[in-house]
């Protein structure tokens, strides 16, 4: 009896610890299929347990900005428009950076103009079949209804055209016009509100943003401020965005440590407006040219196919090689564990332009290395499956066209027709490796590359909250001086206005190029002049210089690159620094109007910083002489659609 209860004993505890092995290995599949990444950290043995020691030098804060904070509220009286003039739609074609600044122009025109404006329509997503359909349009990217609320004292924003203007719309009953880059006041004023008043709605197509000039009169500083409540509080990511944005941050800082944000710029339309070609090698050169011989086609580009890149580079027109800014981060003085995280939906060149700088920094990390497939997939949303694009045997010949063909073919003997040749399959069609073997134009876009575009918006705005949130920010492209905003100084542009006392490099690529010139032979080991030449350079780029210097390029291209001094306040106790001014008069640094009492720092937050572990910087702590030390996107390509062009985006498409 005794036997048996033990039996029984063990039959159930085998049975208990099978069904627990087989849940276990249920969640285990389970979890693995949604791309759960196996990554993890390099982190040296020094402090594995509390906070780390933050150098102020490589973390900030800085202390001469530390007196700067955020205002961007009215400072006069401002009340909501009376007068209606009629609707404004428009459409935007551009990738992350334009949409972002197109967005906040419409706005100040809309209010300038005193109309209705529409919810803009960002064509990347339109344009893509098969997207989630639970996002239309603007909300692909934006929270549509904090947008309209946050902006409900400043211009009145609305879903839709009523349903007898959207009517006529369909039927091109209105007039549409594509402003100049950087159009004035006075010609919205002049010319498009006549139009706007005659016919009640008008369109607006804007290819590649900057409808409205960056600097305006001082008359109108209210709308410098409407430029900053647009771009900085009322265009918030959608709300999954933001939740996936934040779970990034908290996985980067998950072991305590900051992180750098760096965004390389490494764009096949930036590098084919300046003449970078040179640059790469291979086919990576052949596909540079290519796309900058369809720009001088367009006009475009008003220069010869083919010119000095290594000169270019020297004037500072191309980006910064990763390489590069890793040999930079050395010198600043970064440790080899520093978490680097890699902003960007596009990196010309793929991962083997990063080889050297994840052979520097183990921890280079991207959203794909910190998500799991899983959670991108819920970003984008569900989507129509992609169609199958096997390839298809040739169709059977009847006996008929055998018979002919055997006649055609001429005396005999004949030699054995070639082998059938190797089918593509769908993965081979993809990217620039489906054409530039076979054909020597690049075809048109297909559906599944409409899509990518699409989602490449989701990764930039992901990207672009993360690298707003980071602790330093390195750009690799910035202030291009073409005209066009570009994503790097947009991210700045923010963190000056959000953080201003963090650290956000501005380097001169000028300087820079400079600088590697004249170690080319022997860059992985400088002397040590070489290397406190750097880090001076980059810190000064990092402080009130680099803030200045940037902003006499950077401002007037885009306002929101810097948003300096409009939405910006200074606290009483502010240091005394020296207010700068450009050519006119107008202040660059200093200037900012005084806080209200309400905005000094909080004491939870400057005990917060109190409390955080620093290390003293010293300035001779350099490695030893001899030893390593520690555009135009996407848009350029797509020209200004004409009227008969324009269909209304279907809202229950």
């Amino acid at each position: 009896m005794l036997l048996k209860s033990k039996f029984k004993l063990a039959t159930t505890i085998g049975i208990v610890l099978s069904m627990l092995s087989l849940l276990v290995h249920l969640f285990i599949a389970n979890y693995s299929a949604g791309g759960i990444t196996n990554y993890s950290m390099h982190m040296d043995d020094i402090l594995p347990f509390g906070l780390r020691p933050r150098p102020r030098r490589l973390w900030g804060p800085l202390v001469p900005l530390d007196h700067l904070h955020p205002f961007a509220k009215p400072s006069k009286p401002y009340a909501a428009p009376s007068k209606h003039n009629g609707f404004i739609y428009a459409k935007i074609y551009g990738g992350f950076e334009k949409i972002q600044s197109t967005i906040c122009d419409l706005v100040a025109v809309a209010r300038l103009l005193n109309a209705t404006l529409v919810i803009p329509e960002i064509q990347a997503t339109t344009r893509a079949k098969g997207i989630s359909p639970k996002f239309k349009s603007f909300s692909y990217i934006y929270d549509e209804d904090h947008f309209i609320h946050a902006l409900s004292s400043d211009v009145v924003i609305v879903h839709g055209l009523p349903k007898d203007l959207r009517e006529a719309r369909k039927k091109i009953k209105f007039p549409t016009l594509s402003p100049r880059n950087s159009a004035t006041p006075e010609y919205y004023i002049e010319e498009v509100l006549p139009r706007l008043v005659k016919s009640k709605v008008l369109g607006i197509i804007v290819n590649g943003g900057n409808c409205l000039q960056s600097i305006l009169p001082a008359s109108l500083e209210e709308f410098q401020k409407l430029r900053c409540r647009v771009a900085f509080h009322a265009l918030r990511l959608r709300p999954q965005i933001q939740a996936l944005g934040s779970q990034i941050v908290g996985r980067l800082r998950a072991s305590g440590r900051p992180y750098v944000a760096y965004h390389p710029g490494l764009l096949r339309d930036t590098l084919a407006f300046y003449g970078c070609a040179e640059l790469f090698q291979d086919i990576h050169t052949e596909l540079i040219q290519y796309r900058r011989n369809q720009m001088i086609k367009r006009g475009t580009v008003k220069e010869q196919l083919a010119v000095d890149s290594v000169s270019r580079k020297m004037a500072g027109l191309c980006p910064l090689m990763p390489e590069e800014v890793g040999l930079l981060l050395q010198a600043v003085g970064y440790p080899p564990t520093t978490i680097i995280f890699l902003a960007g939906s596009e990196t010309f060149g793929g991962q083997r332009m990063l080889i050297p700088l994840r052979a520097m920094f183990a921890n280079l990390v991207d959203r794909t290395s910190l998500c799991s497939q899983r959670e991108l997939f819920d970003l984008v949303g569900p989507e129509d499956p992609r169609t199958p694009d096997l390839p298809q045997p040739p169709p059977p010949k009847s006996e008929k066209q055998l018979i002919e063909e055997w006649r055609r073919a001429g005396p005999r003997p004949r030699p054995l027709p070639p082998p059938p040749a190797r089918p593509f399959y769908a993965h081979e069609k993809e990217g620039w490796y489906g054409w530039i073997g076979e054909n020597d134009t690049e075809p048109d876009a297909s559906l599944i590359e409409f899509r990518r575009q699409a989602h490449q918006l989701l990764w930039d705005a992901l990207d672009y909250f993360v690298s707003v949130e980071a602790d330093a920010f390195f750009p690799g492209f910035h202030n291009d001086g073409s005209g066009w905003p570009d994503y790097s100084s947009l991210v700045m542009g923010h963190r000056l206005y959000q953080t201003p006392s963090g650290i956000t490099y501005r380097p001169d690529r000028k300087i820079i190029a400079a600088l590697f010139e004249d170690v080319n032979d022997h860059r992985y080991h400088p002397p040590r002049n070489w290397t406190i030449a750097a880090r001076e350079h980059l810190n000064r780029s990092a402080n009130v210089e680099g803030v200045v210097s940037s902003a006499m390029l950077s401002r007037p291209v885009s306002f929101l690159a810097h948003p300096l001094p409009e939405c910006s306040c200074s606290t009483s106790k502010s240091p005394a620094v020296e207010p700068v001014k450009d050519s006119n008069g107008r202040f660059l640094f200093g200037g900012e109007e005084e806080c209200a009492g309400w905005m000094a720092r909080s004491p939870a937050m400057a005990s917060a910083r109190n409390n955080e572990p620093q290390i003293e910087d010293y300035e001779d702590n350099l490695p030893e002489e001899g030893s390593s030390s520690d555009m135009q996107e996407s848009d350029r390509s797509d020209s200004n659609k004409s009227s008969e062009q324009d269909e209304e985006m279907d809202l229950d498409d």
